[in-house]
């Protein structure tokens, strides 16, 4: 007896987790009313746990100064074009100092990977930003280090760290990254994370080049099973001075679907309508919160520093994207009937603070 779509979404609502094939009718699907209903369902348990609040992080992008050569990435270290820059200690302050101002509770500081050169440096203002701003988390996204190193920004007050895996398989791994890196590093990192405490993040680039659906089945067994506390997922978006420079961009529909799939699957995830999202779609955020996202990261980078971390092209980061912008993402959100919420989760407790 054929399964229906619909059934399977039922299915992945209740037990969380369909078997490979499922999942496979859930993202090929070409039936708009179901894969409407994914989005519907999806979105309903997110209000259910979450009621119509959309919670707010502010994304502070504090160096674009990167050792790999990641295939797909425009900060790449090939890549001599870009204007390199690594705000100060006090700049990066100064930076949270105005959003905790504006309201925000929850700093990401990004980077690319300088490898072990600023981890004395970025421990040290973890601490100090953990002293400033005690009801804050900080989160921290700063690619493959050293267990030891993940350890002390632990201690010295981040508690949730972001590292994309990217993709599951090792072939396809390989194809987006230089001699070097590896899925298995990628993997060890993640789960040196969790064991540490950290509430962890990762996701993957939907549709990045080689990339087939079987390789997002296998992402997704693979974060079912580690079951991360938040999903980053955005689509692939070409930058010109990159080796993909002539490919297409991913596709915002199937991430859309997979915002609704990883919803049901975790309803209390934290998963973000990502910039890359926006960059492709104009309504990005309002659509990825319909399809069961319950967060979005403007933008505090100082703007003098905003256009040089280039990960693709057209990034975009001025609008509704940016924490200048929070009124305008405001009234985005009011118009589809949801508002912000500057507060952070707990994981513990399942409550939100």
């Amino acid at each position: 007896m054929t399964v229906s779509t619909k059934d399977l979404v039922d299915k992945l609502r209740e037990e969380h987790s369909l078997t490979k094939d499922e999942y496979r009718c859930l993202l090929t699907c070409d039936d708009r009313r179901q894969t409407e209903y994914l989005h519907e369902t999806a979105r309903a348990v997110a209000c259910k746990r979450f009621g119509n609040k959309v919670f707010v992080r502010g994304l502070v992008e504090f160096s674009n100064v990167c050792k790999n050569n990641c295939l797909y990435c425009g900060i790449r270290q090939a890549n001599k074009d870009v204007r390199r820059y690594a705000m100060s200690s006090e700049e990066v302050i100064a930076t949270c100092r105005s959003g905790y101002e504006q309201g925000f509770r929850t700093f990401v500081l990004q980077s690319g990977d300088a490898g072990d050169g600023r981890d004395e440096w970025l421990a040290a203002l973890v601490a100090e930003l953990h002293r400033l701003f005690p009801d804050c988390a900080i989160t921290l996204s700063v690619g493959e280090k050293r267990r030891e190193t993940y350890e002390k920004f632990f201690a010295n007050g981040a508690t949730r760290y972001l590292l994309r895996h990217e993709t599951y398989d090792e072939e396809h791994y390989s194809r987006l990254h230089p001699d070097g890196m590896t899925i298995g590093s990628r993997l060890e990192c993640l789960h040196w994370l969790k064991e540490i405490g950290f509430q962890t993040g990762t996701g993957i680039m939907v549709g990045s080049p080689f990339q087939t659906v079987e390789n997002i089945i296998d992402d997704i067994v693979f974060i079912h099973d580690f079951h991360p506390e938040m999903i980053g997922l955005g689509p692939f978006v070409p930058h010109h001075a990159t080796p993909f420079a002539q490919c297409e961009a991913g596709s915002a529909d199937l991430t859309l679907r997979l915002y609704s799939v990883f919803r049901l699957m975790f309803p209390d995830a934290l998963i973000p309508a990502t910039t890359a999202l926006q960059t492709l779609s104009a309504d990005g955020h309002q659509k990825g919160i319909l399809a069961g996202a319950n967060v979005i990261m403007p933008n505090l980078t100082p703007r003098r520093y905003r256009a040089d971390y280039s990960l693709y092209d057209d990034k975009a980061s001025y609008g509704s994207e940016a924490a200048e912008g929070i009124e305008r993402l405001k009234s985005e959100l009011s118009a589809i009937g949801y508002e912000i919420d500057f507060a952070k989760g707990d994981y513990e407790t399942k409550q939100i603070i």
